[in-house]
């Protein structure tokens, strides 16, 4: 679990977060196309949309609700929870296990609700014990690549290719010649690179791997194609592994040399140096609120709302960008459970938005918000339609 003092932590990290947004921090290439891209990060931005709420309250709902799954969403959880806790007097309960207990958790129906920043697989679906699952976006947030080499400080740059060549094994120290040429000037050492990633079942991993899967072909050959290289779980090559972003954060700051992927709000809560990204335009872009948000225009969402975020058009979307999904019965048995569900889950789709630029994730767009709001609508309580 998320503790109080992480939470603390996090929101006193706010301002030095945002300046630290302000600059592609000038390693490596310092092309006028990477600097525009990251000035975007300097810009202020509306980080409290006040979007309404999409269903008024339900009278009768229960006092305590259950939720479990993914890590990413957690220091944004742990706020919605506390705040929500406060303002309507219901107690949300939520394991921060990872995305893929939280799949088997409401799968069994053994919690009220899951979270999971990928969609669940028809195959998944198709095992669910309380019949269809309702995916609604709750948030959006970044996977950064977080590293830790002695004297160099945050900004190195990456693209996929390279990326997917240290995960898989082919590049295996920092002055690699791939390294050394996206990063002309930097002083990069002669050590190993110590790659860490995720020992549980991951919706991080997914987002991550998806984007490998995308721009890397010698990841996806490795891996064995396309089908393996990407989900929650893949055959890592080389790694060490640790439990949820804690985790993996935890072993990329006590290891020389090592590199690990993290939600950027882990990053910056550990003060982790993180680098930029090489997105499809071609741009270095460094993760914030700004440039998450860009990672969402020009999508075309399907009905259900199943969709990879990653490798955005937009010239300055960061690319490894991928939304929390909330995760519901369509039809709710229990009324109290299904009232205080959809309050909750409007609450964070309205007021919930306006709180989360202060752990260093982004509200959702106001086109995937309505959309949120509408897969919200759709559950029913004892047969009878909520919205």
């Amino acid at each position: 679990m998320i503790t109080k003092t992480f939470v603390r932590a996090s929101a006193l990290l706010l301002v030095g977060a945002l300046a630290g947004c302000g600059s592609t921090s000038n390693v490596g290439q310092n092309s006028t196309q990477a600097v525009q891209a990251g000035q975007i990060c300097g810009q202020s931005s509306a980080g409290k949309p006040g979007y309404p709420r999409p269903i008024n309250k339900l009278d009768g709902g229960a006092n305590t609700l259950s939720g479990a799954g993914s890590t990413f969403v957690a220091p944004v959880m742990s706020i919605w929870t506390k705040d929500y806790s406060t303002s309507d007097g219901v107690q949300v309960a939520y394991q921060s296990i990872g995305s893929g207990g939280g799949v088997q958790q409401i799968s069994a129906a053994t919690v009220d609700f899951g979270a999971s920043d990928t969609p669940m697989k028809d195959s998944e679906l198709a095992l669910a014990k309380g019949g269809p699952i309702l995916h609604i976006p709750l948030v959006l947030g970044a996977v950064v690549p977080a590293y830790n080499i002695k004297g160099i400080d945050s900004g190195v740059k990456f693209d996929g290719e390279t990326l997917g060549k240290i995960y898989a094994g082919k590049i295996t120290k920092w002055n690699d010649d791939a390294l050394k040429t996206l990063n002309p000037g930097t002083n990069l050492p002669d050590e190993p690179i110590a790659v860490a990633h995720r020992s549980d079942g991951s919706g991080t991993t997914a987002v991550w791997t998806d984007y490998l899967t995308k721009e890397s072909p010698t990841w996806a050959d490795t891996l064995g194609g396309p089908a393996k290289s990407f989900g929650k779980e893949v055959a890592w090559p080389v790694g060490i592994g640790g439990k949820g972003n804690e985790g993996v954060s935890g072993v990329v700051n006590q290891t020389e040399g090592g590199l690990g992927y993290v939600e950027l709000a882990y990053a910056i809560q550990q003060n982790l140096k993180y680098g930029q990204v090489k997105n499809k335009a071609g741009n270095f872009i460094q993760a914030c609120t700004a440039t998450i948000t860009k990672g969402t225009d020009g999508i075309t969402y399907p009905d259900d709302l199943r969709v990879s975020l990653t490798d955005g058009t937009d010239p300055n979307a960061y690319p490894i960008t991928g939304t929390t999904y909330g995760l519901v019965y369509a039809n709710q048995t229990d009324a109290a459970k299904g009232k205080a569900l959809v309050n909750f889950f409007a609450w964070v789709l309205s007021s919930g938005q306006d709180e989360v630029a202060a752990v260093n994730y982004a509200p959702l767009g106001k086109d995937l918000q309505q959309k949120a709001a509408g897969q919200l609508k759709k559950i029913t309580i004892a047969g009878a339609p909520v919205g």
